[in-house]
């Protein structure tokens, strides 16, 4: 798209129109178009009966005595109201009685889902009503199994009780890019999702988070993506629902199977449509959080910081829009913030270096570092107020189309990339 068009950028539940300065030309960056699935319900009976790896869910759930189905948390928009009552009421025709069968939301260390808010996130009222629901405490020291340590890292592996001793366990999410894990669902749901605080401190300790390797798109030699194979094999037997959703949150993928394997069909269906190729770096760079669920937070926010660095000029900058709807995010990420503030980036991540665990939530500001490194962040935001504003450490502005005009006379460049769907579209450098 090129000229003065207006551009709608995810933001909130809803969209920010964006006008172009006088002169601007926009490189508008999308994933490419996947079909959508016309009928859900028979898209999910048919994964459900015909696997990867593994045998029919009506053959999976005979003879087992219980059962743990883990969903996301609110930060992701998975359509658990699709599949969780067809899944469940699969296993009770399989012989697993209903107060058995229990759902885990796999909170890693966020807040626990409650009220009206768990309501949204299970979809389906029938569920709510017939289910026990528990949200993951890392922190609660009862509630974990120690399994022993990984082979390769001696990463610790601490996972919650109600899901290892499962008769049947399954992890359900949505596969999209994630900025150190490589890709989301299959086994980042269980480990950090229903992991202790120390297993997932591990993870996000400087060894793993500065690692080239630990970046979105990427599972070779990741070494998150490498620990999470092993912790998923130290678990044993476990399944997968896995969906992809395009950008107007419609259903074009589900896979189910084993954990393993269904995912990686899943970021196989995914990859291609997600990465896009370009022939050159921009110096003006407009993104978003992808809208609500993920611009809740500024904490949530720095992902779509992250993930267009690869297309971002050296010196250029990046303007990003989230609405931040519940402010800054949690007590021990705001004091990793007003670390940043008063240190600076070089003597912040000194502090890091040497850990072996991270303290919590201080991950997300080190992943701030990246885009610092590489140039000037703004951000529009109406969520936040007072000192949230300067413990962003970054510039913070009220016009968009403004920022977009004053990055162009810096630079000289008027080419501007614009990434209305934020961190679920990955941009790259083409060779």
């Amino acid at each position: 798209m090129m000229g003065r068009d207006a551009i709608a950028i995810s933001y909130g539940r809803g969209h920010l129109p964006l006008a172009l300065p006088e002169g601007a030309e926009a490189t508008v960056i999308r994933k490419r178009p996947l079909p959508k699935i016309a009928d859900p319900a028979t898209a999910i009976r048919e994964a459900l009966e015909q696997p990867i790896a593994a045998a029919p869910l009506s053959k999976l759930a005979r003879g087992r005595k219980s059962a743990c189905i883990l969903i996301c948390d609110i930060t992701r928009p998975v359509p658990n109201r699709l599949f969780l009552r067809p899944m469940i009421e699969t296993m009770v025709a399989s012989g697993i009685p209903l107060d058995r069968i229990s759902i885990l939301v796999a909170t890693g260390l966020h807040r626990p889902n409650l009220g009206d808010e768990l309501a949204e996130l299970v979809g389906d009222p029938w569920v709510l009503e017939h289910v026990e629901i528990r949200n993951h405490d890392a922190r609660n020291e009862d509630d974990h199994v120690n399994l022993g340590v990984t082979p390769t890292r001696a990463t610790p592996v601490r996972l919650d009780r109600l899901f290892v001793e499962a008769d049947l366990r399954i992890a359900t999410g949505l596969v999209e890019p994630h900025f150190m894990a490589g890709w989301s669902g299959g086994r980042k749901v269980i480990a950090p999702g229903v992991a202790h605080h120390e297993t997932i401190r591990t993870f996000h300790s400087a060894r793993f988070m500065e690692d080239p390797l630990a970046v979105q798109c990427n599972l070779v030699g990741n070494p998150l993506h490498e620990e999470q194979l092993q912790i998923v094999r130290m678990l044993g037997e476990v399944y997968a629902l896995n969906t992809v959703l395009d950008e107007d949150r419609d259903l074009v993928c589900v896979t189910f199977g084993e954990i393993v394997q269904s995912h990686q069909a899943a970021v196989d269906f995914v990859s291609d449509a997600t990465r896009i190729g370009l022939s050159r770096r921009f110096s003006t760079v407009v993104t978003s959080s992808a809208g609500y669920p993920l611009d809740k937070t500024y904490y949530q926010t720095i992902k779509g910081m992250v993930t267009p660095l690869d297309i971002l000029a050296p010196g250029g900058t990046l303007i990003m829009a989230s609405e931040c709807s519940e402010g800054f995010g949690s007590p021990e990420f705001r004091e990793a913030q007003g670390k940043l503030v008063a240190l600076g980036a070089e003597r912040f991540l000194s502090t890091l270096t040497a850990k072996s665990l991270a303290e919590i939530d201080e991950w997300q500001t080190e992943m701030q570092l990246k885009p610092m490194r590489v140039g000037r962040i703004e951000l529009f935001t109406t969520g936040l107020a007072g000192d949230d504003r300067r413990l962003t450490g970054v510039e913070m502005i009220g016009d968009l189309t403004g920022a977009i005009a004053a990055s162009i006379r810096r630079s000289g460049d008027r080419h501007v990339a614009i990434i209305p769907e934020g961190p679920y579209v990955i941009p790259h450098l083409a060779a």
